[in-house]
């Protein structure tokens, strides 16, 4: 740590960007840039409050798009509840495996079919408009799902849906992000993640109470899919009152409309404010208005360079492993405690029904210390936990036969794992992928990673009953070496982000060595000396 008067001279410099030459102890590593003071400075001039008024509006106005995220959230826990009913069973004719797997992962067909258009829309219209249309497409398949009479019926409602659901991603995540505060990006972004699980609460435990109703009637199914609907109503009637993402404004030249909202939500009202003048410097230095957005059919930027060419492999690997670490226990969980010995409905629809609280509950907690232990050893300690969770699910599943303590023991490290995944890869999921892309790339890269997600997410949704069913314990093996794999991959190729403005991570990326750079990259603790100035010191290796 630096003394008080070594502080005092930096605080000088740092008023002075021209200044290269810092105070530090000799083996001390020097800053890379001078926007790593300027930012940490510009954050404890302008200490942001998150019960201010206008963090309070920034908070409404991000809900918005919060409910996006819900809207993802209600199918996935919704199709696995109803699929266990007698009722729906009796309709479909769900209680084959391959059925199920089938009217699950029909869903997913109708997100590879929205990849393609989710991304342009985003950028061409801007991120509200790319909501409103989306939302307006999960709407009416929602409906046809809800209304469905025949297998005909509730295919065509859930590729409908699917479309619908993945173009929410490219426009919601990108606006979360680009209108968080940058001093609390991690837990605005991590809240937008946290309330995927809004639907799934809703919808699980409404199933959960009509499995007490016996009349036979198709309420028992229909009720939670329409439910569905809940979201996209509440985006369609208040997307029109937001503003548009300021990034978006800027990629379009207009940069008086973002300087005006990052005014309004990052500058407290104050158009001198720091804060707002850094970003604006950043992101005319940045952000192209000429770049590949402007082209829908243009994804060439993702590929073009080494840097860009690093980014997409994380955003892809994020959600790679995000989706292969376990069988989809929100369609299947189920069939996964039935596998464990639990064979009554009710039992089953009240497992079902209990993990999406505690995971919940577990991302909430887990957003609070996203800024503060940095991503990338969060995400490679819950790898490793997670590892450790299914080697023992596999062990218990294994040689539960006979021995009901035993399978009770794997489904309770099931919630463990539900829980150790929540408190870090949840929030990061739709955090991290976001923060690495640049402003003109971040829809078409998400609309990408959606298309992937979805893809690999098909083959894991199809694949999961009929594996679970003919392989038991052994279909698990795969889950463990990819979490395993998983840990070495984040270990050398993930980049901290933590503590940057976005626009800031173009040098850590253009670094030959980014992952070493965004390590090597020195804490900035905002603490006032007697002077009013900023300390460095060694940051710890993440």
């Amino acid at each position: 740590m630096l003394d008080e008067k070594q502080g005092v001279q930096l605080s000088e410099k740092v008023s002075n960007p021209e200044h290269t030459e810092l105070p530090l102890k000799p083996d001390a590593k020097v800053l890379n840039t001078a926007k790593d003071s300027r930012l940490a400075q510009a954050l404890l001039e302008e200490r942001p409050n998150l019960l201010s008024k206008n963090s309070i509006k920034l908070f409404c106005v991000l809900f918005v798009s919060y409910l996006c995220s819900a809207q993802n959230g209600f199918d996935s826990n919704t199709f696995g509840g109803v699929s266990a009913l007698p009722d729906f069973k009796a309709q479909f004719g769900t209680n084959i495996a391959s059925t199920t797997g089938f009217l699950a992962a029909i869903y997913i067909i109708g997100n590879v079919i929205g990849s393609f258009v989710a991304g342009p829309c985003a950028d061409r219209w801007g991120r509200k408009v790319g909501m409103f249309i989306a939302s307006f497409i999960t709407l009416i398949g929602a409906i046809v799902q809800a209304s469905a009479e025949n297998k005909r019926d509730l295919i065509a409602g859930r590729v409908v849906l699917g479309v619908g659901t993945v173009m929410l991603g490219p426009s919601a995540q990108s606006y979360a992000v680009e209108m968080s505060h940058p001093g609390y990006r991690g837990l605005m972004v991590g809240a937008f993640q946290a309330c995927f699980f809004l639907g799934t609460i809703i919808s699980t435990w409404v199933e959960y109470g009509l499995s007490f109703n016996n009349s036979g009637s198709t309420i028992n199914w229909r009720l939670p899919m329409a439910l569905q609907a809940l979201p996209s109503i509440g985006v369609l009637l208040f997307v029109y009152f937001i503003p548009e993402s300021p990034r978006w404004y800027m990629a379009q030249g207009q940069q008086e409309k973002a300087r005006a909202i990052l005014v309004k939500y990052h500058g407290n009202d104050n158009p001198n404010s720091k804060i707002v003048q850094l970003e604006m410097e950043e992101m005319e230095e940045v952000i192209s208005t000429t770049g590949s957005d402007k082209r829908w059919w243009d994804y060439t930027a993702l590929f073009k360079s080494r840097s860009a060419r690093h980014r997409t492999f994380i955003v892809l690997c994020v959600g790679f492993f995000g989706q292969l670490d376990l069988p989809p226990t929100s369609y299947y969980f189920p069939l996964m405690v039935q596998t464990a010995g639990i064979t009554s409905t009710r039992s089953q629809l009240l497992c079902n029904a209990l993990q999406t609280p505690i995971m919940m509950i577990s991302t909430l907690a887990g957003i609070q210390f996203i800024d503060r232990w940095g991503r990338r050893r969060m995400l490679m300690t819950s790898s490793v936990c997670m590892t450790i969770c299914v080697a023992i699910i596999i062990a218990c599943t294994a040689t539960q036969t006979g021995h009901a303590a035993i399978g009770l023991t794997g489904i309770a490290f099931i919630y463990v794992f539900l829980v150790v995944f929540a408190f870090v890869w949840t929030p990061c999921q739709a955090l991290y992928p976001t923060e690495v892309l640049t402003t003109n790339t971040r829809a078409k890269g998400l609309a990408l990673n959606g298309l992937w997600m979805n893809i690999i997410s098909f083959i894991n949704t199809y694949a999961a009953p009929v594996g679970i069913t003919r392989s038991s314990w052994r279909f698990y093996l795969l889950y463990l070496i990819i979490d395993a794999v998983g840990v070495i991959v984040i270990y050398f190729t993930f980049v901290e982000t933590r503590g940057r403005n976005l626009e800031e991570l173009d040098a850590i990326f253009d670094d030959p060595h980014p992952v070493t750079a965004s390590l090597a990259m020195q804490k900035v603790v905002v603490r006032e000396d007697q002077m009013g100035g900023v300390l460095v010191q060694e940051d710890e290796k993440a």
